[in-house]
């Protein structure tokens, strides 16, 4: 086994830690609330932790265009491992939201740097491939998550969802630190645009914290911290934005795609558990077996679709993956009637084409970049989705009225109408994919499979 292949296995291990980290947490929070007191603060060290990483997420990407993205990945991992480590070892609160913060800048580093370094070190059709599995194992921790969760909760100790992260954690430190090599290119002096910086992470902050709490004032400031932020991130010869990028037509439409992709699925994701438990009055595991269905469906879309991108080409990956999202969303409308397993089976659909297009959404931000903002540009992609989901979620919560008191099928025409907005904002997103990547000439011959029309064959 060569280095590059040690290496994308310590990259892969990390990304597990960090995407299993939600999931078991917020399944061991009972326990630790339980232990430590405090019920009020129940939900801060599981929210706490998105946040940070959220809003670290743009500034790991920008600062790895100037400074080596392997010592800060290596910088991520230790954030990270030392967040969880004194995250199991907290006696109060307190302590252990102020060591998820810790645990959430390091997730930060590790989850956009994972996916630039991947893009540095493979071409296109191999990153493809290598993204849909990193995609897959991202998948697999989210339904392996809550069983880890309760097991460890059971029959060891909530603190051990912590420490398991250490030596896991400590074996990808070594294979990345070890084998980890990055491509000789020139980078630019270090120079943020710190004014504009700021105001960005305090008004996206704000604006992700106030969409999750329904809170107006926050929404407000979190919009007008983004506006006070523009005029500096546009004049800046390295604002935290990737500005270059977004002059893109590609890099644009694909950044709106996370956007609107993110909004209809996490939305919908949201509600689905109440939807199964208030009008199909079933227990809260049945959801699973709805939301089981759209991750399957995620994970084996984003596989396939990194192994066949040679065959089909990118841009057909790319519109197939909308379209498909859109009619899963669309089933969530008309069958409505048919039951749990005829929803799972159109969730399967939604969920296989969020693989495809978020596959190929950020392969087509990445190859779109300028190199000197290849960090940026790929955190720039992922805070789309994260955003996006948040903007869903409050979003569909708009149409629907506490369920308690209110006739049956009152709840199920809301319901509704909240999977016709997801449907919406999917059929949005291929109406973009259709209009804005229109590919044609040499250029473009890499993003459609050999032997098409627009091929290198």
């Amino acid at each position: 086994m060569n280095s590059k292949s040690l290496a994308t296995i310590g990259l892969i291990i990390g990304i597990f830690l960090e995407a299993l980290e939600g999931t078991v947490v917020a399944t061991a929070m009972p326990a630790i609330v339980n232990d430590l007191g405090s019920p009020h603060l129940y939900a801060l060290p599981f929210s706490i932790y998105l946040l940070t990483q959220t809003v670290s997420s743009p500034l790991w990407g920008r600062v790895s265009d100037s400074v080596s993205r392997k010592r800060l990945y290596l910088l991520g991992v230790i954030l990270f491992l030392t967040g969880s480590g004194l995250s199991g070892a907290a006696h109060n609160m307190p302590w252990l939201i102020t060591m998820r913060v810790i645990q959430g800048l390091g997730a930060g580093g590790v989850l956009t740097l994972t996916f630039t370094l991947i893009g540095g070190m493979y071409a296109l059709h191999q990153r493809a491939r290598v993204q849909g599995y990193i995609s897959g194992v991202w998948g697999i921790a989210g339904l392996l998550g809550p069983l880890a969760g309760g097991l460890i909760v059971d029959h060891v100790s909530w603190r051990w969802v912590f420490y398991l992260n250490v030596p896991f954690g400590l074996v990808a430190l070594v294979l990345c630190g070890l084998f980890l090599r990055e491509k000789a290119s020139p980078r630019q002096a270090f120079k943020l645009d710190w004014p504009g910086a700021i105001f960005l992470i305090l008004g996206v902050g704000l604006l992700v914290w106030g969409l999750d709490q329904k809170l107006l004032g926050m929404i407000l400031g979190g919009g007008l911290g983004i506006l006070l932020a523009l005029p500096f991130e546009l004049k800046h010869p390295t604002p935290l934005l990737p500005v270059q990028s977004l002059r893109n037509v590609i890099s644009r439409s694909s950044l709106l795609n996370n956007l609107l992709a993110g909004a209809a699925y996490f939305g919908a994701v949201a509600y689905i558990p109440l939807f199964v438990q208030t009008v199909a009055g079933a227990h809260a595991t049945t959801a699973g077996v709805v939301l089981t269905p759209m991750v399957v469906g995620w994970t084996v879309a984003s596989i396939i679709g990194g192994r066949s991108l040679r065959m089909l080409g990118l841009e057909t990956i790319n519109k197939t993956g909308f379209l498909l999202l859109s009619i899963g969303f669309a089933g969530f409308v008309l069958l409505i009637h048919a039951g749990i397993y005829a929803l799972a089976a159109t969730g399967f659909v939604a969920g296989f084409g969020m693989g495809f297009g978020m596959l190929t959404t950020l392969l087509l931000v990445q190859d779109n970049a300028p190199r000197d903002e290849l960090g940026a540009a790929t955190a720039a992609a992922m805070y789309a989705r994260t955003i996006g989901g948040a903007l869903g979620v409050s979003l569909i919560s708009l149409v629907l009225t506490q369920p308690e008191g209110i006739r049956p099928a009152q709840l199920i025409r809301e319901f509704q109408q909240g999977f016709f907005l997801s449907f919406l904002l999917a059929v949005t997103t291929l109406v973009v994919s259709i209009w804005k990547i229109r590919l044609s000439g040499p250029s473009a011959a890499k993003y459609h499979a050999p032997g098409s029309p627009h091929g290198s064959g």
